[in-house]
């Protein structure tokens, strides 16, 4: 395996030294600023094609529950000797159970403690935690 090893003049003063290891530093962080802005640029086109699919997806979904919502209002009510009003009651019903079960779980999902963050105050507090 070769190994490149820069070529170095044993004449070389300190100021020499000083003012490539300056050159080479302004090229380090220039070299860094340009490779945090390629991936910024590519995680910001990443993320707008994924916000672009879940937008396609969450349109065809509301489609899909608003047929099937007409497809139980038909079913029920014709099970219901005709009486439409009765499929559209009883399919309501049922979609608003299921919207607070929903609702429910989301609103304990945000309510729960954040135990790491409980954590961070206590340690930082030196032992209370504010409510």
């Amino acid at each position: 395996m070769a190994i490149n090893r820069m070529p170095v003049d044993p004449d070389a003063g300190i100021p020499d030294l000083v003012r490539r290891l300056t050159e080479d530093s302004k090229r380090l962080v220039s070299d860094e600023a340009r490779l945090a802005k390629l991936e910024m640029r590519e995680g910001l086109q990443r993320g707008g094609r994924g916000a672009m699919w879940l937008g396609a997806g969450f349109g065809v979904a509301v489609v899909a529950v608003v047929a099937l919502t007409m497809f139980l209002v038909t079913l029920i009510g014709r099970l219901a000797a005709g009486h439409m009003w009765i499929g559209a009651l009883v399919t309501g019903v049922i979609e608003l159970a299921a919207a607070l079960v929903l609702f429910g779980r989301g609103k304990r999902a945000f309510t729960a403690p954040s135990y790491t963050l409980e954590q961070t105050r206590a340690a930082l507090g030196g032992g209370r935690t504010r409510t």
